[in-house]
């Protein structure tokens, strides 16, 4: 899509550090140089002000990443391009059938309610749960690895969605200020929410993570 828009050599496009570097490869495989823009904290999608800010005379386009099943704010997006010219592209998650997403929701909506000390997703209508990502405080008491371990001893499937930002990377790495970016990538935590989970195994889930959310303080 970027190379049928004609974007190439000398045009810079914003792209997210949260998320795979897939993205960002795009980018210079069409000779252009990615620009990273701080995220969303609720959303983990870009930021159209931080997006706004990293805008330069050399900027063509903005490749926004749908994330977790929590759309980003294209509108908002859209009016930043309106206003730059810049070409909005949108890379989206996988298709998932209605019904589970309905049951997704049912499983996010139970751990909403029971979870504690640990940071739940924010609610959103548009939100299909493709992941259920915490927030673990990164303030030793424990820390979000410290909290996956024992939650996986525990037999609880968990994974760390984004371990290293892009702009982190070799290859990609560059010397910009990300604060939202660093702290999602410090405590994010994917909990299972799978339509297939039993009512029995959401309860463990719940049980295994409020015995260890009990240590947790909040970060300042």
């Amino acid at each position: 899509m970027l190379r049928a828009a004609g974007v190439g050599t000398g045009d810079e496009v914003i792209v997210p550090a949260f998320g795979n570097i897939e993205v960002a490869e795009a980018v210079t495989l069409t000779g252009a140089t990615p620009v990273f823009a701080d995220i969303d904290p609720a959303t983990y999608c870009l930021d159209p002000s931080a997006v706004e800010a990293v805008v330069t005379p050399q900027t063509a386009a903005v490749v926004v990443v749908h994330r977790f099943g929590r759309p980003a704010d294209v509108a908002a997006l859209h009016d930043v391009g309106q206003r730059h010219g810049l070409l909005v592209l949108e890379q989206g998650e996988s298709e998932t059938p209605y019904a589970e997403v309905a049951q997704r929701r049912e499983r996010a909506a139970y751990l909403d309610r029971r979870l504690r000390g640990v940071r739940t997703p924010e609610s959103s209508g548009g939100h299909t749960y493709q992941q259920y990502v915490v927030r673990v405080p990164g303030n030793g008491r424990p820390d979000r690895d410290a909290f996956a371990r024992a939650v996986k001893a525990r037999r609880i499937e968990c994974r760390v969605p984004v371990k290293t930002p892009v702009h982190r990377i070799p290859g990609f790495r560059r010397d910009v200020y990300l604060p939202e970016t660093e702290r999602a990538a410090d405590e994010t935590l994917a909990l299972p929410v799978d339509a297939s989970l039993t009512r029995r195994e959401m309860n463990r889930i719940v049980s295994a993570c409020n015995a260890l959310g009990g240590l947790l303080q909040p970060a300042f």
